[in-house]
């Protein structure tokens, strides 16, 4: 490398490690500072998740239609609905038919219960769940179709034209807040599981909001989704246990993934970032 070039690498690692030291900074701000917005307002206590039969999950989602289909994945498939006895919309997740055959002894609705429980601007809350004979079903408030990995990797109007600096920072930090409830808000403490961009959802004013929480004992031995957000201990044991410090891990990919514009896919984003720090530390 000629001089003038090792001297432009260098200039440009500076610049890059003081924006993420000048990320955390505000990120800490934005963490600390007392709540005045809508977005940040604590919503009013609520019961427990209720029951719903199934004849109301099947006429909100007309029968599961492939046209209400808002998502897919490693869990099952999301369904925009409006259940008749409230007429309010709110988001399906059924899921998967392997998963509720393989977890046939795990006590979902006392599960889903505890899950409900979480109550934070930036954590989508549990409204619910339906349950028969192979078939499990989560009612969640409807926030939106559309996820914080959408707007980085498939919007077609281009990411920068909606996510400015300045609602990145926004993101981070209400993902951030929501991540933190989770884990010291919350008796007990919620691990998620599955921290990436797809789970945290954006609602029409851009605000962060943390979704499928706590559901990772449904997909303890499942790795599909998950690569790139973990890192290699967390598969190391054989189990794939989730906790705190794979949630947090799993947070710093989401924030690599906002500075960069890159995907997290396969582990190529921490290992393209890994050389980057080394190299700016030494």
């Amino acid at each position: 490398m000629k001089p003038s070039q090792e001297i432009a690498y260098y200039f440009i690692l500076s610049l890059l490690a003081a924006f993420v030291v000048i990320l955390c900074l505000v990120l800490i701000f934005f963490c600390r500072k007392k709540p005045v917005e809508s977005e940040e307002s604590l919503p009013a206590a609520r019961i427990s998740a209720q029951w719903y039969p199934s004849t109301d999950i099947d006429a909100a989602t007309d029968g599961f239609n492939h046209r209400r289909i808002i998502g897919t994945g490693r869990l099952g498939t999301v369904y925009a609905a409006v259940l008749p006895s409230e007429q309010k919309p709110v988001a399906v997740k059924r899921i998967h038919p392997s998963l509720v055959l393989s977890n046939a002894c795990l006590g979902f609705s006392s599960m889903l219960k505890t899950l409900s429980l979480a109550q934070h601007p930036n954590v989508v809350p549990i409204l619910g769940f339906s349950q028969a004979p192979g078939e499990r079903i989560i009612v969640m408030e409807f926030v939106s179709a559309v996820s914080l990995d959408y707007y980085l990797h498939e919007n077609s109007d281009g990411a920068l034209s909606v996510l400015d600096w300045s609602r990145r920072l926004r993101i981070a930090a209400g993902a951030a807040r929501g991540l933190e409830y989770l884990h010291g808000g919350m008796a007990p403490n919620i691990v998620h599981g599955c921290f990436k961009a797809s789970n945290v959802l954006l609602d029409d004013k851009l605000c962060a909001r943390v979704s499928d929480y706590g559901l990772s004992s449904l997909v303890a031995n499942e790795k599909r989704g998950l690569v790139g957000y973990v890192d290699d201990e967390f598969w190391s044991n054989g189990r794939g246990e989730a906790c705190k410090e794979s949630d947090v891990y799993g947070f710093g990919v989401v924030l690599m993934e906002l500075l960069t514009g890159r995907r997290a896919e396969e582990g190529l984003l921490v290992r393209w970032a890994l050389p980057l720090i080394k190299i700016n530390e030494a």
